[in-house]
């Protein structure tokens, strides 16, 4: 009986302070939803007071967390030059073929006496910034017809193609991207060497349009300028095929939005267009062959109408003379034979006297 006694007395105690505190905290809330500049102040007093403190106590925290990034970030850093050494040892491997493939490829041209590629140069420029004006993607140079720059001509970074200037000023000079839904140029994916457009369509990997029937196009082929048009020089590197799921697209070498220093590239050596043929170009003259005879006249040349076909052979006939003197030589002879017959018996006379 005095233990329950006791456990009730001591439940009872817990439950008045419970009770106190609810009220308290109601208490609180209310004054502070009507009194809010009051504990707002009394808040930021109190932690002005305390913020000396609050700095001391939050320092090692700090240099712990500070230590732990910096750990996190040197591993990352350390993973990524390891990365960055194998890459560049592979990338040395295809620079020491590359190189001597252009080597082989300059010795056979030598032998075969072949046309050799058109020298290409180039200015620096800087991209000094970026609008979505005339089109939606396009990039400001700071080089213009002062520095040689020509509308058409292509610009490229250190990967790969970026686009074409479209607009030159005297200093200055406007560049559509390849990603542009205006842009289109001609490109080759290789190794198949298939023809293709490249089609912007603001995206970052423009599509692939008007393949050539049969080509046959696998991911990671590469991706290519073709020359076509003789505005873009050949050869330029754009980027890798990628399929989508509906078709082709090129996951292009070069980032405009990272893009700092350009090279504006001046193709020397544009497509001639033909002029119009003249009788010294003629395959004959050309071969060094001696001309053709000169047509026949107008006349014998409407000769085959059906009439003047009969009435012309009848109007040339120079050779009908020809049967008549047969005709009149048959009647000469027989008049010179009598002749001869009687002039020979006083010949003979005249031999025997």
């Amino acid at each position: 009986m005095a233990n329950g006694t006791w456990r009730n007395t001591r439940s009872r105690g817990y439950q008045m302070p419970l009770a106190v505190l609810f009220v308290l905290a109601v208490a609180i809330v209310l004054v502070g939803k009507a009194q809010t500049t009051l504990f707002d102040s009394a808040r930021a007093r109190v932690t002005d007071w305390m913020a000396p403190g609050l700095k001391v106590v939050h320092q090692p925290f700090d240099w712990i967390s500070g230590w732990w990034a910096d750990l996190g970030e040197g591993y990352g850093v350390y993973k990524e030059n390891v990365r960055l050494k194998e890459e560049n040892a592979r990338l040395r491997q295809w620079q020491t073929y590359a190189v001597t493939l252009q080597a082989r490829v300059k010795r056979y041209q030598l032998l075969l006496h072949a046309v050799p590629d058109p020298a290409l140069s180039s200015v620096l420029a800087h991209v000094i910034g970026r609008a979505k004006r005339p089109f939606l993607e396009t990039m400001i140079l700071d080089a213009g017809k002062d520095n040689g720059v020509k509308p058409g001509q292509a610009v490229v970074d250190a990967r790969g193609m970026i686009g074409r200037v479209f607009l030159a000023g005297e200093h200055t000079s406007w560049v559509i991207l390849l990603s542009d839904l205006n842009s289109r140029i001609p490109v080759v994916i290789e190794p198949g060497h298939a023809q293709a457009i490249l089609t912007g369509d603001n995206a970052k990997a423009p599509a692939l349009d008007t393949l050539a029937q049969g080509a046959q196009v696998h991911e990671g082929d590469q991706v290519i300028s073709s020359g076509d048009g003789g505005i873009l020089p050949p050869g330029l590197p754009i980027g890798t095929v990628v399929a989508d799921g509906h078709g082709f697209r090129v996951a292009l070498l070069a980032d405009p939005a990272s893009s700092q220093d350009v090279e504006i590239v001046d193709f020397k050596n544009p497509i001639e267009m033909p002029s119009a043929p003249t009788p010294k170009d003629l395959p004959v003259a050309a071969a060094g062959l001696p001309p053709a005879a000169p047509p026949p006249p107008p006349v014998q040349q409407t000769a085959p109408a059906g009439n003047q076909a009969v009435a012309a052979p009848a109007a040339h006939v120079p050779a009908q003379p020809q049967p008549k003197t047969p005709a009149r030589k048959p009647a000469l002879k027989p008049a010179l034979k009598p002749a001869d017959t009687t002039a020979q018996p006083p010949a003979d006379t005249a031999d025997d006297q």
